[in-house]
């Protein structure tokens, strides 16, 4: 199923306000004004979706810079190849995530071997990228960094909570891999984490950090930028109840659960990120090269 195809897109109708012409119906409603509202594109050619896949990777790595999400030779975000699903783009180990272009990425297989490009590869990216692939086909993004809040999170023994409007994103939503065992480098460990991960768009990874997943660079990108901020909105509100003497009031259930239908599902993360990628794309052309 494409993310134009998601049933889940009614719910942006609800979230969208027209323009009203009060000259036209004195209720207030828009009458007969087309609104426009951006939806992900199309390609005529495996070649156009290739370059624009690889545009929006390249972006997304400058919003993590921006951020502050990386650190040193850490962080990995990686984007199926359209014409050889079997492969993924990824960025080359050792490059300033503020510095990628679309040329500089490479493509591994899901064997681990780099068929194009001709920079190294960091090894934890292939042990953790290529499982998360192979194992969920509907995946076409994922994307994983060392953020300050996302590894503080990580190793105290707890969820995201329904604290936030924002955080009802991930409600049911998110896995634990809660067996830490070094820098993940081999093939086993990476299935193992994609088993943690199972069909939700996000898993922390105990004392290392969090991954999220899309069917777009976009929607990818966006869960874990907001994941982290997620992350340092529950870890403040723990910080400041403690004085209180009171934990942080949770969210209803089923209050959780509807807002998660508004602001959880696939298109609602493609579309908060189209804001940046409009930023990015003006301010850094060189993306594109």
């Amino acid at each position: 199923m494409s993310i134009t195809e998601d049933p889940a897109l009614e719910h942006a109708n609800e979230l969208v306000t027209g323009a009203v012409d009060h000259g036209a119906d004195p209720s207030g409603f828009a009458v007969g004004k087309q609104l426009f509202m951006p939806l992900p594109q199309t390609f005529d050619t495996v070649e156009e979706e290739r370059a624009h896949r690889k545009a929006k990777l390249a972006a997304a790595f400058r919003m993590f810079s921006k951020a502050g999400l990386d650190e040193g030779v850490a962080g990995h975000i990686t984007v199926r190849d359209p014409e050889f699903p079997d492969s993924y783009w990824v960025n080359p180990f050792g490059m300033h995530f503020s510095m990628i272009k679309s040329s500089d990425l490479v493509r591994v297989s899901h064997e681990g071997e780099v068929v194009e490009g001709d920079r190294a590869v960091n090894g934890a990216a292939v042990a953790i990228h290529c499982a998360v692939h192979a194992a969920r086909p509907d995946v076409v993004a994922a994307a994983h960094a060392h953020g300050p809040y996302g590894k503080a999170f990580s190793s105290l023994d707890m969820t995201v909570e329904a604290l936030t409007q924002d955080a009802c994103a991930f409600f049911e939503d998110i896995g634990t891999y809660a067996d830490y065992r070094g820098v993940v480098l081999d093939k086993e460990e990476g299935e193992r984490i994609g088993r943690a991960l199972g069909q939700n768009k996000a898993v922390i990874l105990r004392n290392h950090g969090m991954l999220t997943v899309g069917e777009t660079v976009d929607s990818a990108a966006w869960w874990f930028l907001t994941l982290e901020r997620t992350a340092q909105a529950q870890l403040n509100a723990y910080a400041a109840s403690a004085g209180l003497g009171s934990k942080p009031i949770q969210i209803d259930p089923v209050e959780a659960k509807g807002t998660y239908g508004q602001v959880g599902f696939e298109f609602a993360g493609w579309f908060q990120f189209q804001p940046i990628w409009e930023r990015i794309s003006k301010d850094n052309p060189d993306i594109f090269d």
